[in-house]
């Protein structure tokens, strides 16, 4: 039976590869909503949910095989999901989460390597028929997000790849925009965050 949401509900996930500038966005976007008089729930992935935070914790800084990683991805979404996405979505508010599936594909899949296929039929298993009503793909190259992180001192262990993994996920989130493009909208991260945000509230407009 496909998950139910309420009509006055909207799902949003932001993506991109880390030092893509989403964070600096997150909190603009939701007081940007709220604003305009919606309820907004702000949740992250891994995490949202007191189990998903303790599989946070281990997915980031735990060497783990690369199947076990993404089994514990998907986890941590599907408890995200009852306790937390479905439930604010039924009662009629909006969900912003920072990644979702598409983060799975691109460090899992582009990143790590893992099948496809496999992922897809997590994502059918775990989350049926949902997917967000908009992705925010911040992009940026591979060596702008590079220097961003330089002065992070307290990188977690997917922070720590290697720049060639990072052209992989990148590519990959690139191909999901590609597959879905009337979800899915890359934004310029190489743009002024004042930039950013007018693109933004032209794109929230519309959905």
């Amino acid at each position: 039976m496909p998950y139910l949401k309420n009509k006055n509900s909207k799902f949003i996930t932001l993506e991109g590869i880390d030092g893509a500038g989403k964070s600096t966005q997150l909190n603009w976007l939701a007081e940007h909503l709220r604003s305009q008089g919606r309820n907004v729930l702000v949740t992250r992935e891994p995490g949202g949910t007191p189990l998903g935070e303790m599989l946070r914790e281990l997915l980031l800084h735990q060497s783990m095989h690369l199947e076990t990683e993404a089994l514990l991805m998907f986890a941590a979404r599907r408890e995200h999901l009852d306790k937390v996405i479905l439930p604010a979505l039924q009662a009629g508010n909006w969900v912003i989460s920072d990644r979702f599936t598409d983060a799975s594909f691109a460090y899992q899949g582009g990143g790590r390597g893992l099948d496809e296929g496999k992922l897809r039929i997590l994502e059918k298993w775990v989350q049926q028929d949902l997917q967000p009503d908009l992705t925010l793909l911040f992009d940026v190259p591979v060596e702008i997000s590079r220097q961003r992180l330089s002065s992070n001192s307290s990188l977690d262990r997917f922070e720590q790849e290697k720049q060639d993994f990072f052209q992989r996920v990148r590519e990959a989130y690139l191909r999901r925009a590609a597959q879905f493009p009337d979800r899915v909208r890359v934004i310029d991260g190489r743009q002024s965050v004042d930039a950013i945000q007018t693109e933004l509230e032209v794109i929230i407009s519309t959905i």
